[in-house]
């Protein structure tokens, strides 16, 4: 099971990458009015998530290789369920999930990269940094 501590956990339920408390996103990531917009502070700690301006401008590399894992994933699929795949159909069929999967693939590439660059804390760590009231 994957538990609190690890980046993984805070990548799946998109929560803060430091606490594992508060939720990193203004709402979900097909709230198009909300999509991808990442909150100031953690409501549990008060850790600000823009560490610098422009900081999230690196998540386009993140972005960009979940955008090839899928289009792998896509060629594979249809390789092991088609018996005759055609280019045409495989591009339809890559353009149809990457719409669809688009504002997951965004809002992923977001908290990917903060988790790069964000070490989780311990409630005990928080409280004698005083991040905790």
């Amino acid at each position: 099971m994957i538990g609190k501590g690890t980046k993984l956990y805070s990548v799946l339920r998109m929560k803060c990458p430091k606490c594992h408390e508060g939720d990193f996103f203004e709402g979900h990531p097909y709230k198009f009015s909300t999509m991808g917009k990442v909150k100031e502070k953690c409501s549990h700690c008060n850790t600000k998530f823009e560490i610098e301006t422009g900081f999230y401008q690196g998540s386009y590399y993140v972005s960009y290789a979940l955008g090839v894992a899928l289009f792998i994933a896509v060629v594979a699929i249809s390789f092991l369920i088609r018996d005759e795949v055609t280019p045409t159909s495989l591009m339809l069929t890559f353009l149809v999930s990457l719409i669809g999967l688009f504002p997951l693939l965004y809002t992923l590439s977001k908290i990917i990269w903060v988790n790069a660059f964000m070490k989780f804390k311990h409630k005990k760590e928080l409280k004698n940094s005083n991040l905790v009231e």
